[in-house]
Parts: C-alpha cells; structure tokens; sequence
C-alpha cells in the first residue's frame, strides 16, 4: 500500500493543517468528490441521503457516459437536487485542466493541458487571468445549475500545482484543497493491483480527525468501480469509530476565507 499512499501525499500540495470543526463535532472527517464519468453519481447521491452525510463537490466539465459535460444539461438536474440537500460545491476547471510546468518570466504563465473539452490532450501556455478564468467557469456554471453559489475554493486536476500558481489563484480569490494522504481513497488506481476490500481496509485504518477525503464520481480506467463497493461500508465504518462529517463550509483552515467573500 505505500505506492499509493506515496502518489497522495504528491497530490496535497496547499493541504492545510488537521483541526476540529465546530458544531459539536468531536471528530469531523471532510469527504469530497471530484466529477468524473458520472456514471455512478446517482448511486452516490442515494448512499449520502441514506447516511445523512454532507459532502463537498469539485466540479469540471468532463467527458461522461451519457457523452455529454458533467456540467451539460444532462446533469443540471442532479446538480440542482444535491444542493436542495445541503451539499457544497467547489471548482476543479472547466476542461479539467493540469498544471504541468511555470515557465519563465516576471508575470506568471503555466503550461497546462487541459483533459476535457475541445481541446483536451493538447499543451497550452495560460497566463494567471486565463486559468483564474478556468476555475471561475465552472463555479459559475455549477451556479447556474443549482442557483448556490460555489465555495471560493479550487482543487487543480490531480492535484498538481506549483506555489506560483497557488499564489496567481489566490490572487484572483480561490484557495486551493488539497487532500489528506490518508484520505487519498484510491479508487483511480488499478483494480487489478488495488482491490476494494483492500482500499477499504487501509481506509478504516489510517483515516484520522480533520482528514480531507477524495474520491470521484466515476473512473474510466479502474475496471472495478470503487463507489458501489466501497462507500457506505467506508461511512458506516467511520462513523462506527466516532467520525462524523461535514463539509469544507466548516473546515476551520476555510471557513474564514469563506466568509470573508461573503459566500
């Protein structure tokens, strides 16, 4: 299990310190998801009402089996019903969009290549105003959709940032969220290398107090799907060890940030 406890702690660039949230929970865990193929986002939402669980949601308009955006008309109603339940939600770039490198010069500019959209697979140079842009997209959109406005927060594709492009984003008004290495769930890794039982397993075992857990709402390359497996034994197990969850609203490393632009 160290390999993919090794790629996690790469991916949480940004990740604030562990503390408790208020409103009495003693032991508050901070479960988010990344879009994805959406395929089973219905069966997550159906998990979450059952479990009474809050979650927070980084959105982008990628590529799902319906063939349409994850931020497309399709999923407008779906978007619209998780907000009704008190979910939040967050941006993860609108065409899902990787840092890969700073490049030189007195004003900011990244390589990116974006993994979604017209464009994905393909390597552009973006200045801070073009990829502050990206994440204001998809904050917007998912405020069309759910009439909510999103968190003034960001998670980059995979994780991947640079301190040059933490400070560009925090310029424009979004802070980035990382994620826990024991919160790193795994379910884009190989299932022929990473059962779930064993996933499950090192969750249960690892997780602590004021981790940010990441999962997604579908991925392509993991031929056995994470989320019917493993999600509600992960939540009925965490909160049989006193866990309770709540949304990066309440994360006291965001909760000032938040407030403070009045979302």
């Amino acid at each position: 299990m160290r390999a993919w406890l090794a790629l996690a702690l790469v991916a949480v660039c940004g990740l604030p310190a562990r503390a408790a949230a208020p409103g009495g929970c003693g032991k508050p865990l901070y479960l988010t998801f990344d879009t994805g193929h959406m395929e089973v986002a219905p069966l997550v939402a159906d998990v979450l009402a059952r479990q009474q669980v809050k979650a927070t949601f980084f959105v982008a308009n990628e590529r799902t089996k319906e063939g349409d955006g994850s931020l497309g008309a399709h999923w407008a109603p779906w978007w619209k019903a998780r907000a009704a339940e008190g979910h939040e939600f967050a941006s993860h770039t609108w065409d899902h969009a990787y840092w890969r490198a700073d490049l030189p010069g007195v004003e900011p500019r990244f390589r990116v290549r974006p993994s979604a959209g017209a464009f994905a697979g393909r390597e552009f140079t973006w200045d801070a105003a073009q990829y502050c842009e990206q994440i204001a997209h998809a904050a917007e959109r998912i405020a069309d959709h759910t009439g909510k406005k999103a968190l003034p927060l960001f998670r980059a594709p995979g994780g991947k940032t640079s301190p040059r492009l933490l400070a560009a984003a925090r310029n424009c008004g979004w802070a980035h969220v990382g994620w826990s290495p024991a919160g790193f769930l795994g379910d884009e890794l190989p299932s022929e290398k990473f059962s779930n039982q064993a996933l499950l397993r090192q969750a249960l075992k690892d997780i602590r107090t004021g981790d940010i857990l990441l999962a997604h709402l579908g991925i392509w390359s993991r031929k056995d799907p994470w989320a019917p497996a493993v999600l509600e034994p992960l939540i009925t197990g965490l909160k049989q060890r006193g866990f309770c969850f709540r949304t990066l609203r309440d994360h006291p490393d965001y909760a000032g940030w938040i407030a403070g632009r009045g979302r």
